[in-house]
């Protein structure tokens, strides 16, 4: 295959509740219907609120199966619970093994590995990082096999969320901690990829977009196809949009595309909170 075409979707966050975020759903699925890639990768918090509505999982999986291109998935926060941090405090909800496997059984893999124009693709479940969870240790086996069978070619990583803000040793602190994937579990995954040809990090969670380049590795934060995070509940780090993006990978290169479905419509997140009522 010479070329592979592949678009980033993430943080959809649907349920039958919210109709801006299905209508923004619906505005990308007819912009991935008439542009046809190869693979549409959803790099997590696919449902509103996986560990107290099982609903929203299949509401979520039922409006990704009607996409015209194949999909993979990987668990956000939404989805599974959130990963414990060393200095923040403790995630409402943890992440927990029936959630994950509520996940694995409606939507599908939460890890993943292919090969395509000459290329190592791995996603990964970024939840269980620093959880104790038994599948945290075999995912971490899982992913020593995958990157021993590399072999040089070039490797794009996706996971939900982002390695870091500017530099792998970036402070952790109570108000970001569960923003990045946590100490000390994000230092062993960088030393994994050290001999590692890692192009890409393409991530979400953070609802902003965004693309820089540490050393050799471009990463690249999508935002959320669903809704934004107003500058009261959230800083800004870069821009604050619904979206998605798009990536050609050739043998040895590849090029990105920020895009904005056409019709596409910036929901702030106090529209869902009002729309939760008492539930948040």
């Amino acid at each position: 295959m010479p070329e592979f075409r592949l678009t980033q979707i993430s943080d959809t966050h649907l349920g039958r509740r919210f109709p801006g975020l299905i209508a923004n759903f619906q505005r990308v699925s007819e912009h991935i219907d008439a542009d046809r890639p190869d693979l549409i990768v959803n790099t997590g918090d696919v449902s509103f609120d996986g560990p107290t509505s099982r609903d929203d999982v299949e509401f979520a999986k039922g409006l990704h199966d009607a996409l015209p291109v194949a999909c993979r998935y990987i668990p956000g926060n939404h989805d599974i619970g959130d990963n414990p941090t060393a200095i923040g405090p403790a995630p409402k909800p943890p992440v927990a093994e029936a959630h994950r496997r509520q996940f694995c059984e409606i939507i599908g893999e939460d890890h993943w590995s292919f090969e395509a124009a000459g290329w190592c693709f791995i996603g990964l479940n970024s939840l269980v990082m620093n959880s104790g969870l038994a599948f945290e240790a075999e995912q971490f086996d899982w992913l020593t096999s995958e990157i021993a069978r590399t072999n040089g070619r070039p490797v794009a990583l996706f996971v939900h969320k982002p390695l870091f803000l500017n530099l792998p040793d970036d402070p952790e602190t109570p108000e970001t901690s569960i923003r990045y994937v946590p100490q000390p579990a994000r230092a062993r995954l960088i030393e994994m990829f050290a001999d590692v040809d890692l192009r890409l990090i393409a991530s979400g969670h953070v609802h902003q977009r965004r693309d820089f380049t540490y050393r050799q590795t471009r990463h690249v934060w999508a935002p959320s196809a669903g809704f934004r995070i107003n500058d009261q509940r959230q800083d800004r780090i870069a821009i604050k949009e619904v979206g998605l993006v798009e990536y050609r990978f050739q043998p040895d290169s590849f090029e990105v595309r920020h895009v904005r479905a056409a019709g596409q419509v910036d929901v702030d997140i106090e529209e869902l909170l009002a729309q939760m009522g008492g539930e948040h």
